[in-house]
């Protein structure tokens, strides 16, 4: 079969999800279980904690826009996180970002003093500059939050391979309508589907997927046993949001763009990081693994702590909030919200510092947001 486009993908009315009434938006079966024809023949569909037609239906389409073999939706993007990680035996070694998002840096800590695994975390900018000799797997994040820098994940996966480590792709800031890591080498990718796929802040999520059916199975049997599948509801209420992700993200996008080159001439400013810049170090790797910049902007205030919190007190459009992907524009100073959890000195060697702020842009008009932004400068004391 030709490989559809992510757009048409996404808005397909898929009236054969719906076998009863043929409704062109599929139903939602909120049963907890199905009735057994008899006690010893299993039906496809028994307990909803196991399988759920909406479970189903979200993660084929996620599995078409990544071209994976398959997949495992979870209750939130964390519990995509640790349900990667339990794929893993005892004390296995992982390798992973340390400017990573820091809910992971926090959960492969956690699983660390645990003694359940071993942790390095490395730069990975240089995809060729840290050792993987021992490593059961290697996490890869890019755009990595906040900062946006980028892996080479060809590279890096190439590697992992060669040290026969899985390799895991957070995707969730580029979605797979920027960015396709199975398609780059990787066995596995993760999502917070609360971000961007839903698209309006109004509901938590994850998902999993892997590039062979064997691996898809080992996630379904740990995501049942660990009970971390997400609710019929909450794969319906998903499904429904990424209807529109191609259109929004195309809208978003443009505006971040826009409004990082506005950011970068101005004179308030020490340092603007986003891929879609001519001056951003992985601009040339941006443009060869990625379809587009995304929406995702940081940068650096001059003046630190003090004019870094007058600027987000003089904010009135842009919402002080610690999501991003929505459909409004939502600003956070890292150090102290999305990555409190790690401790100062991992914080000073990922460059997070007290004066960097993340910007997820929305659908807002972008002449408004930049009025916004710069009535925040004019706050600064």
């Amino acid at each position: 079969m030709t490989r559809r486009s992510p757009a048409t993908i996404l808005a397909a009315a898929a009236a054969d999800l719906d076998p009863a009434l043929h409704g062109i938006a599929p139903p939602l079966w909120t049963s907890d279980a199905y009735r057994w024809a008899d006690s010893d023949t299993k039906p496809d569909y028994d307990y909803a904690r196991t399988v759920s037609p909406n479970r189903d239906m979200l993660a084929d389409v996620l599995a078409e826009l990544e071209g994976a073999a398959g997949g495992v939706v979870t209750g939130s993007g964390q519990s995509a996180a640790l349900l990667t990680l339990l794929l893993l035996p005892a004390e296995a070694k992982v390798v992973a970002p340390h400017d990573c998002y820091g809910g992971t840096y926090r959960l492969i800590r956690g699983l660390e003093e645990q003694r359940r695994l071993r942790a390095e975390f490395v730069d990975m900018s240089d995809p060729d500059g840290f050792a993987l000799d021992d490593a059961a797997m290697v996490w890869i994040e890019s755009p990595s939050n906040p900062l946006l820098r980028l892996t080479d994940i060809a590279r890096v996966a190439e590697r992992a391979r060669a040290a026969g480590a899985v390799s895991v792709a957070d995707n969730t800031l580029p979605t797979p309508l920027r960015q396709r890591p199975i398609a780059l080498g990787c066995d596995l990718v993760i999502h917070s589907t609360t971000k961007a796929i839903n698209g309006h802040g109004d509901w938590f999520g994850g998902a999993v997927l892997a590039r062979d059916d064997a691996l898809v199975e080992r996630l379904h049997w740990w995501s049942n046993a660990a009970g971390l599948n997400a609710t019929p509801h909450g794969a319906w209420h998903t499904l429904r949001g990424m209807r529109t992700l191609s259109v929004r993200l195309d809208r978003q996008e443009a505006t971040a763009g826009r409004i990082a080159v506005w950011l970068a001439g101005h004179d308030r400013i020490a340092a603007v990081h986003y891929p879609g810049l001519a001056g951003h170090p992985d601009a040339e790797l941006a443009r060869r693994q990625q379809d587009g910049p995304g929406f995702m902007i940081s940068f650096e205030l001059k003046g630190g702590e003090t004019a870094t919190a007058d600027f987000l007190g003089n904010l009135g459009l842009i919402t002080l909030a610690s999501s991003l992907g929505a459909h409004s524009t939502l600003i956070c100073k890292p150090a102290t919200m999305t990555h409190r959890g790690m401790p100062p000195e991992a914080q000073a060697a990922a460059g997070l510092g007290p004066n960097l702020l993340r910007l997820s842009v929305g659908l807002e008009e972008a002449g408004d947001l930049i009025a916004d932004l710069e009535r925040g400068f004019a706050g600064i004391g």
